[in-house]
């Protein structure tokens, strides 16, 4: 029998305003449903240490951020109220694109008995695609919720999904994957 865990990832207070708000009310509610349900929720963001010791200069990411953003402390880096953690609900702090860079969603994944993700983020191009490679070589099953993500090139986005995300997984609308839980 399948467990899934639903991954709410990057959807922090930065990234929400790059966006269409679609995205975040989608993610709430499947995050609504997760928790009706029983399905496992584990919430992802970035977080880098004071003064960015973790972010290489060379990373085009990460290495040109102001030293005050993202850390500990900053109100941009929160996550969202609208989908914010319940207190017994993992929040994994990563310091890289993908939810697994510098944590161990992996191992609680491993722990809990998990093998399906469905996973919502912000931005497509970014936190969902680099965890959704991982979590296939991984041999995660995949659902990428469509209308949970968002990136601020929707174009790229729907290319995502059509042409890359739909050959490692299912792509589904937040209505069309809770109708399956």
């Amino acid at each position: 029998m399948s467990r899934t865990a639903l991954l709410l990832m990057d959807f922090q207070n930065a990234h929400a305003t790059r966006v269409d708000s679609t995205a975040l009310a989608q993610a709430a509610a499947a995050l609504k449903a997760a928790r009706e349900k029983g399905v496992l929720v584990l919430h992802v963001a970035l977080r880098l240490r004071a003064g960015h010791v973790d972010a290489h200069p060379n990373n085009a990411v990460f290495g040109t951020l102001p030293h005050d953003r993202f850390v500990p402390g900053d109100p941009d880096a929160e996550i969202h109220p609208d989908v914010a953690p319940a207190p017994d609900e993992v929040v994994l702090y990563k310091n890289r694109v993908s939810a697994f860079a510098g944590t161990n969603l992996d191992q609680i994944l491993r722990a809990q008995g998990i093998d399906h993700l469905a996973l919502a983020g912000i931005a497509t191009g970014g936190i969902v695609l680099s965890t959704a490679l991982q979590a296939f070589d991984l041999d995660y099953r995949l659902t990428t919720l469509s209308d949970a993500c968002a990136d601020p090139s929707p174009a790229l986005h729907d290319v995502l999904m059509k042409d890359l995300l739909a050959k490692r997984g299912e792509v589904a609308t937040v209505a069309e994957w809770t109708a399956t839980l």
